[in-house]
């Protein structure tokens, strides 16, 4: 049934976890449609043969309603409606909560391509790959515009905006090559935008991340752009390891320590998932977006015990540099559990936020 369902509807492959899902839920809405339009069509054409002035010339009687029944039909609207609504804010949830043991893959949108980046330092242009059965998770920006990252096979669609990052995650269930899609326009080479996920079995992927340029790579059929994949030849390093050299470039380590001693700003080591209390008393949770905001705009949030000194790095940082220290200041937690932090407690490291 719902392979006929599918096809009747032209859909792709319902290749990620959550596709089916989605799909059920659209069958029913679009089901108690055709269902709803059909009942008022009947409706309409058994009241115009029935009430035709030639088959009752006479003007027609005043007509009664019943409250009861047009009180039930008001009701099983509104908790059919409900009854969507609820299920669907569930998938919602489920779609904007990354699981923790994800793949993280940092994503930068440009006019006009997509750019792939792992937190072990492998870079590609134009292919994701991504491992079958383990959930992926997409730390996305735009360099540019706002651009759409939307992956029909896995339902997954999510706006990618200039300046902020943004989140999307999926589990790949079918091995082969997926397209990629940008669904907002975002200029005259819009059409072009494209790219392709590539999911592959969870030892070929560990293959494919230890040489990024061997034969995995070389085995992929042409892309639908007409591109193969690209490497950055030069990157041989994490991003955590990139972050350490950018902090450095950018003066950063001039007052933030990455060994728990307090300087003249928070100490980065422990900082990621911790929680931070402001200097009015509010709480923040140390995800990404703290973070980056914390680099744009320094002073909009100002940790208590400490003086606003740090200046603005928006213009001076571009997304895949911010995206690099967010991935060190995360690998300093992991790697320094047990040092003391200085600041606030820190949480169990979770997700961004």
């Amino acid at each position: 049934m719902n392979d006929l369902a599918r096809w009747l509807l032209n859909l792709p492959p319902q290749a990620s976890s959550l596709a089916r899902r989605i799909d059920y839920l659209h069958y029913f809405v679009i089901g108690i449609s055709i269902v709803g339009a059909t009942v008022v069509f009947g409706a309409i054409l058994g009241f115009t043969i029935r009430y035709h002035t030639s088959r009752r010339p006479s003007v027609t009687p005043r007509v009664t309603g019943n409250i009861r029944i047009e009180a039930g039909v008001i009701v099983s609207i509104l908790g059919l409606f409900i009854g969507i609504w609820i299920v669907g804010f569930h998938d919602y949830i489920q779609l904007e909560t990354p699981p923790k043991d994800c793949v993280e893959v940092y994503v930068t949108a440009k006019q006009w391509m997509w750019k792939f980046a792992y937190a072990t330092g492998q870079a590609s242009a134009g292919v994701l790959f991504v491992p079958e059965d383990r959930p992926v998770k997409l730390i996305m920006t735009s360099r540019d515009v706002i651009h759409s990252f939307f992956v029909p096979a896995f339902r997954v669609k999510q706006d990618v905006v200039p300046g902020r990052y943004t989140l999307a995650w999926f589990k790949a269930v079918e091995l082969g090559t997926f397209p990629i899609r940008c669904a907002e326009y975002c200029g005259v080479g819009h059409s072009r935008m494209l790219g392709d996920v590539v999911v592959l079995p969870p030892q070929k992927f560990e293959e494919w991340l230890r040489n990024p340029e061997g034969p995995i790579a070389a085995e992929l059929p042409t892309p639908p752009n007409g591109v193969r994949p690209t490497f950055d030849q030069a990157q041989r390093s994490t991003l955590a390891q990139e972050g350490e050299r950018v902090a450095a470039d950018k003066g950063c380590l001039r007052c933030h320590s990455l060994d728990g001693t307090k300087f003249l700003a928070p100490t980065w080591a422990g900082l990621w998932g911790s929680e931070v209390t402001m200097q009015d008393g509010s709480v923040v949770r140390a995800g990404a977006a703290y973070l980056t905001q914390s680099m744009m705009d320094p002073k909009a949030k100002v940790v208590k015990g400490f003086t606003p000194i740090m200046p603005s790095y928006r213009g001076q940082l571009t997304p895949p540099e911010v995206g690099a220290i967010i991935e060190l200041i995360k690998s300093l937690s992991l790697r320094s559990k047990r040092v003391a932090h200085p600041n606030p407690p820190p949480v169990q490291p979770g997700g961004l936020e």
